[in-house]
């Protein structure tokens, strides 16, 4: 489950372009924009935490999407040319409320959000271990799909986090990971996720189809 945590009505907030945050996820970043060096600093002086939000192109300029992931800085190290290297863990969906300032870096005015499990415990593992076989058949049929991430997912044993982690890790496409991101129910989240991977799994085995038996450097030939 999401962490319980108390959070401050406002923190600081990266906007970043095709980018969805997810609680429990792990997030390196490369600080090397003036603001959020200023930024950064502040927050390791304080309480290490800010909020990563997905760039909406439906609007201007440099708007968040209004669902986004507060996390904390796990490690940081500072470069001899003033940038650094982190390493931020997502803590807890929240819901961007308003613009509290710009300058010298935006802060945030946000608002909690909490997933429920939306369906009977039973369900929802049993969604969690479809989901889990739509991996191995799309990293069967040479999806990008680390073996070490796969490996890791047979120890995570609650839907909830399960399904964040692999919406971070393995969904690519960015509308869907941000409806992944903006739904709270665990239920309807891990639907969503399976809908995705058996479409990405069937396009598959339609290429490796058409493919025939030719290797992939010759494909051109089929």
């Amino acid at each position: 489950m999401e962490m319980e945590i108390v959070l401050p009505e406002e923190v600081p907030v990266m906007t970043l372009p095709e980018t969805s945050f997810f609680p429990q996820a792990l997030l390196p970043l490369h600080i090397f924009e003036p603001r959020y060096r200023h930024m950064l600093k502040d927050v390791l002086a304080a309480d290490r935490l800010f909020a990563v939000a997905g760039l909406d192109p439906a609007d201007s300029p440099e708007p968040p999407h209004r669902v986004a992931t507060v996390g904390i800085v796990r490690a940081c190290q500072k470069n001899e040319n003033g940038t650094s290297n982190l390493l931020i863990q997502g803590l807890s969906r929240v819901r961007i409320m308003g613009i509290a300032q710009e300058e010298p870096y935006r802060r945030i005015r946000i608002e909690a959000l909490t997933s429920h499990a939306g369906a009977e415990d039973d369900a929802n593992v049993a969604l969690k271990r479809t989901v889990r076989r739509l991996i191995r058949a799309k990293a069967q049929l040479g999806g990008n799909v680390p073996d070490d991430f796969l490996k890791f997912l047979g120890t995570v044993n609650d839907p909830e986090v399960f399904v964040d982690l692999v919406s971070f890790n393995l969904c690519h496409h960015v509308a869907t990971k941000q409806r992944l991101l903006e739904t709270l129910s665990v239920h309807e989240r891990l639907n969503l996720l399976g809908n995705h991977l058996r479409h990405e799994v069937e396009v598959l085995h339609l290429q490796k189809k058409l493919q025939g038996e030719l290797p992939d450097d010759a494909i051109d030939q089929n």
